[in-house]
């Protein structure tokens, strides 16, 4: 796809089918949906009917391809546009200069104008024989398929001045329009680089939520190896081999390659990339499993459930495809503007070409006329009207810590009616903290920091790993241990050379290993981690962890609140933890939803007042993102929600959504100010070309008038933010 003329052009033949009720082409990701009319339910809309229609424009219609391929295809789109730009401005600048000098009469002598007029036109022929023939192409796709857009105008524009050029240059005139068409092709050229860049860029989204390309081991029967009770082996196969109810083993360590469930013994899994739980978890045979997720205890043995292509992570890659194709609504406006403004401006430079010649207007002169009326009423400032303050308000919030990496999100950022945040990494650092302790009287801090140290060291558990952070802050002390083990669920055993015997997991484990715990505070702490520790059958210390908000989210929160947002925390974590947390930072108790699992979360965004915007960290978090009006990531989030992501934060906490907001509203009403202005001159200056004879050279000002009226409305919200 080369514009969004050419959606438009596709959308219009297909609609036309009598068996198409409905169809829509989604330009950035090149999509077509299509719904059917009630005379094709019994035979269906086949991809065999619809493709020789498509390919009548110039397209190839196929399935929806890969992001594999749709890197390539983008990729090679860039290098197309790129080289176009380059010949367009290295021989466009001479061509330019060569006019300049002429308009502003800095050379005494006519002949040697007319000199510079034939070099202005000599270098102008790179860019129109090449630079331009994607327009032309385009153009005259979109008549064929009675729908003129833009193109069709740039075109005849292009064409209209090297014509009329060539006229004047035979009749020994040097007031030539070369420089109106180079002017055209570059600056649509740019535009058209930049919105392919952002597609491009757009895609990575789906590729954080593939799986990189791996092998599984999977069990064979019949090789005369004994394992699991049954003659067999263990064979490395492609991830996209493994059939369904095939047997697989997924070592210690490693992440899940397909759906399925637990087989034989106890499953020790974080289940943090999905659900979002801040706590991995213990899972007995028969619980079912998610690719993505990652083994954090023995090699387990896992029953596959759904092969390659049809796990729950590749589903919500399809989904989130489906949420990408939208368009704003000021884009669709200035698309739909610019669609009516091109077949109005072929019909009146035609008029006016026949009224100036009816009326006894030399030949030349009428051309130029239209040539006028073409020129003007080419819709650049109604192109340039929402990017351009798209990418100022992308400028300022950058300088806030918000990098916006769909410019297109400043419309729905400003329309946004609620707000939710995921909890684990977004209102929170992420990680368990020690929250408060219980020491036996008869140990002191200096003797139990090591001990403590020991216990956990090289441990994998986030619980033992923040107790370790918590141990060795002020003490550098640490004793050597003889073996360790863990045992999932349950806790970590540890044999130190001078024989000393640790114990830290749970109560019930430390009880069932003969040691009394005397701690009393449990019932005080229901929402956190309990984790104990005990040394040689004798009960040492209790520590209670959990995580803590954030600095600024409650500033952030009531802010919100005042501005008028409704607000919502959203998790997949257990309810104890969500709502303590929600009600540290501000949270009211209907606000909060834990135990969401990712298509739970998108569905309750979906039921939000919208637009909706949602702030997530992870995997878990990317369907919500993606569902969401406006999906903003935190600063440590992980790949998936970064890609997924309209929106990301550089700095730490949670201000930058409120930055982000703020922003945005002056953004839009940017974008607003921007389109009224460049439609009004759109048709303002149409009526007066149309009444008066205005040169072309005289249209060509104004349309650069008009494009640098719309640049430096935008360039006041870098401005504004500089001297605030």
């Amino acid at each position: 796809m080369w514009c969004s003329s050419c959606a438009l052009a596709v959308e219009a033949r297909l609609q036309r089918l009598p068996e198409v009720a409905a169809a829509s082409v989604h330009y950035p990701s090149a999509t077509l949906w299509v719904r059917g009319a009630a005379s094709a339910k019994t035979s269906g809309i086949t991809l065999e009917a619809l493709a020789p229609v498509v390919r009548r424009l110039g397209y190839s219609l196929g399935l929806p391809e890969t992001t594999l391929d749709a890197h390539a295809r983008l990729e090679k789109e860039s290098r197309y546009l790129a080289l176009r730009l380059m010949v367009a401005s290295v021989f466009g600048m001479w061509t330019m200069l060569a006019s300049l000098l002429i308009y502003a009469g800095a050379v005494s002598s006519a002949q040697v104008e007319y000199v510079l007029a034939w070099v202005s036109g000599a270098f102008s022929l790179p860019v129109v024989l090449f630079s331009g023939v994607p327009f032309y192409r385009a153009g005259w796709r979109t008549l064929r398929a009675r729908k003129p857009g833009m193109d069709v105008l740039v075109s005849l524009g292009v064409w209209g001045a090297v014509v009329v050029s060539l006229g004047l240059l035979a009749r020994g005139s040097a007031e030539v329009y070369f420089d109106t068409a180079v002017m055209l092709i570059g600056l649509l050229l740019v535009g058209r680089l930049v919105d392919t860049l952002c597609r491009h860029r757009g895609l990575r989204a789906l590729d954080a939520l593939a799986l990189p390309q791996m092998t599984v081991a999977c069990w064979e029967q019949g090789h005369g190896e004994q394992g699991h009770g049954e003659q067999g082996r263990w064979k490395e196969r492609a991830r996209e081999e493994v059939p369904r109810n095939a047997r697989i083993r997924v070592a210690r360590g490693d992440t899940l390659p397909l759906d399925g469930y637990v087989e034989d013994s106890p499953a020790w899994v974080d289940l943090a990339p999905l659900t979002g739980e801040s706590v991995p978890r213990r899972l007995p045979p028969g619980t079912a499993l998610h690719a993505g997720c990652r083994n954090l205890g023995a090699a387990l043995v896992m029953r596959v459930s759904a092969v390659a292509g049809e796990c729950r992570l590749d589903r919500m890659r399809e989904q989130m495809r489906f949420h990408q194709a939208r368009k704003g609504e000021l884009q669709r406006l200035a698309d739909h503007f610019a669609a009516w403004l091109s077949p109005a401006a072929l019909v009146l430079a035609a008029a006016t070409l026949c009224v100036a010649v009816l009326v006894g207007v030399p030949w030349e002169d009428a051309m130029v006329r239209a040539l006028s009326v073409l020129v003007v009423a080419c819709p650049c400032a109604v192109g340039l009207a929402v990017p351009l303050a798209s990418l100022a308000g992308s400028s300022t919030a950058l300088g806030q810590g918000v990098v916006v990496r769909d410019p297109g999100s400043f419309e729905t950022l400003a329309e946004v009616r609620s707000v939710a945040f995921d909890k684990t990494g977004t209102l929170t650092p992420g990680v368990p903290e020690v929250v408060s302790f219980n020491v036996d009287s008869a140990i002191s801090m200096e003797k139990l920091k090591p001990l403590l140290a020991a216990a956990t060291q090289r441990s994998e558990h986030p619980l033992a790993q923040a107790l370790g952070r918590w141990a060795e802050s002020g003490s550098r002390a640490s004793l050597p241990h003889e073996t360790a083990e863990e045992i999932p669920g349950q806790g970590r055993y540890v044999r130190l050379m001078d024989g000393c015997e640790l114990y830290l997991g749970s109560g019930a484990w430390l009880t069932a290993n003969g040691i009394t715990v005397a701690d009393s505070r449990t019932i005080a702490h229901p929402d956190n981690s309990q984790v104990m520790l005990g040394c040689d059958g004798q009960w040492l210390a209790s520590f209670y962890l959990g995580e803590q908000p954030l600095p600024d989210a409650q500033a952030t929160l009531a802010g919100l609140r005042r501005e008028g947002y409704l607000v919502a925390l959203i998790s997949g974590d257990r309810a104890g933890p969500v709502m303590a947390l929600g009600k540290a930072v501000g949270f009211k108790p209907g606000e909060c939803y834990p135990g969401r699992s990712p298509e739970a979360k998108a569905r309750l965004l979906q039921g939000l007042p919208s637009p909706t915007l949602y702030v997530g960290d992870g995997i878990n978090d990317a369907l919500g993102l993606a569902s969401a009006g406006v999906g903003v990531a935190c600063l440590n989030a992980g790949d998936a929600a970064r890609e997924g992501a309209a929106v990301q934060l550089i700095r730490p906490g949670s201000a930058g959504v409120a930055q982000a907001l703020r922003i945005a509203r002056r953004t839009r009403r940017v974008m607003r100010q921007n389109l009224v202005f460049s439609a009004l001159y759109n048709g303002v200056a149409l009526g007066l070309v149309i009444l008066m004879p205005i040169p072309p050279l005289m249209a060509v000002l104004a349309m650069v008038a008009s494009s640098l009226s719309v640049t430096l409305n935008a360039a006041r919200l870098a401005w504004r933010e500089e001297g605030h």
